[in-house]
């Protein structure tokens, strides 16, 4: 199977989500307070976090499954757009109610934002090319 600049254009986003959002997934689901000023007290926010971990590795897979399988592709696009510019709009907003926080999710706000608008890009110059 060759790789072309093509291929690396419309996917290397969709990997580097998963190479960031699985290890995420982790220290959200079983000790967010190592990363992140976060700190569980009762088993609802233990279960919450638990079940973000579960939304982001299944994502991930889908993503994954964009960069193997062609018939995926336009799904991870889409759904990978809209989870980074949802989770980066969030952050804007919480950024402008809320304060500023800790220096990891101020990065994480910039990149989810990038990889969402990189992503709106590689979509529409994807469904224009392709037609699918």
């Amino acid at each position: 199977m060759k790789i072309t600049n093509q291929d690396i254009i419309t996917k290397i986003h969709l990997i580097i989500s998963v190479c960031i959002v699985v290890p995420v997934s982790f220290f959200y689901g079983f000790n967010p307070s190592s990363q992140f000023d976060i700190h569980l007290n009762t088993i609802d926010e233990h279960n919450f976090f638990k079940a973000i971990m579960g939304l982001y590795i299944g994502f991930s897979i889908l993503w994954i499954l964009g960069v193997f399988k062609a018939n995926y592709l336009k799904m991870a696009l889409v759904t990978n757009m809209i989870f980074m510019l949802g989770l980066g709009f969030g952050r804007l907003l919480s950024l402008t109610l809320d304060g500023v926080p800790t220096f990891g999710f101020k990065f994480g706000t910039i990149a989810e934002l990038f990889l969402g608008f990189y992503g709106l890009w590689v979509l529409l110059s994807h469904h224009t090319t392709t037609n699918t």
